[in-house]
């Protein structure tokens, strides 16, 4: 027998001193409340109630009884409430981790803003083009961009990233602009930390081989070779957007562009979702974009994508 068997049925008729008033408060029979209420007193070897016609009222035993219980059912309830509030408002840590350059321009904001909403939430955001292991480093939450994995993560799409191939109007005046992806052999590529492009052909993605005299894992660094003119980049829109804007680059091979890449949210599958983490993400979906997932799935993790 569970050392809590009977215990609320003996509190409720202590408090309502009825046995019938004890059945109706708790929602069960009135035999079963007495059922309850004397397997306690055997099991305590100590009569609790004195029971006549008339009344039910406490022995001394039951007195002092009842007033332990009663301070174990209150915290009992304190703690439900404890739960709920901290559900309705996230306080504690969360630590999130995402790549460098989309943490710093998209993210960060974001999640600034999301801290100020919850000033009782301790936020450590990390980050970091390393793909940590979210349980190994305590992580709750990693951002991931572009194509996934199979793995034993879950994941939610945020949004949409664009992949831009590039150049600067004075490379495209000296070398011409490729409608094609076989001309792209004949081009200067600026490769990242990837030896190819991927592409949108027919319906199929496709992966190209490039190749070029600069390479390097900075995103940044291939902007302004782009905009100095080095050669083609194919860069996320958050890098050149700009530039495109303002016309310091050119986007050519638009129409093989591949559909925008997934902006992913990822935690351990076996994991539960906390609240806070919950609620970040919701927050995260509602102000990057549209959301083309709505419910969260087993999905993938480490994103393939040229740069972080």
């Amino acid at each position: 027998m569970s050392e809590w068997a009977g215990v609320s049925e003996f509190v409720a008729v202590a408090e309502t001193e009825s046995f019938t008033a004890a059945g109706k408060r708790l929602g069960i029979s009135t035999a079963q409340v007495s059922r309850q209420v004397s397997a306690l007193e055997s099991r305590l070897a100590a009569k609790l109630l004195y029971r006549t016609t008339r009344k039910v009222s406490l022995t001394d035993a039951g007195r002092t009884y009842y007033q332990h219980c009663r301070q174990v059912l209150d915290g009992l309830s304190e703690a439900e409430r404890a739960v709920t509030n901290l559900q309705d408002t996230p306080r504690g840590q969360l630590r999130v981790t995402a790549p460098v350059t989309f943490g710093e321009r998209t993210l960060a904001p974001l999640v600034n803003d999301f801290a100020l909403r919850y000033p009782e939430l301790e936020v450590q955001l990390v980050l970091t083009n390393q793909r940590l292991d979210l349980v190994e480093e305590g992580m709750d939450l990693a951002i991931r961009l572009g194509k996934l994995e199979d793995s034993s993560m879950m994941a939610r799409r945020l949004a949409s990233r664009q992949l831009h191939v590039c150049a600067s109007p004075a490379y495209l005046a000296a070398y011409g602009e490729p409608h094609s992806l076989t001309e792209l052999e004949r081009h200067q590529c600026l490769v990242g930390t990837m030896d190819y492009w991927r592409f949108s052909e027919e319906g199929r993605s496709r992966n190209v081989r490039v190749k070029g005299r600069l390479r390097c894992n900075s995103g940044w660094a291939l902007t302004d070779a782009a905009l100095k003119g080095l050669g083609l980049a194919q860069l996320p829109d958050y890098y050149v957007q700009e530039f495109l804007a303002s016309g310091q680059l050119v986007s050519v091979l638009d129409h093989l562009s591949e559909q925008g890449e997934g902006v992913w949210a990822l935690y351990p599958h076996n994991r539960h979702l906390s609240p806070k983490v919950r609620l970040l993400v919701d927050y995260l979906v509602e102000s990057m974009g549209t959301l083309h997932m709505d419910s969260l799935q087993p999905q993938m993790k480490n994103p393939r994508a040229n740069i972080p």
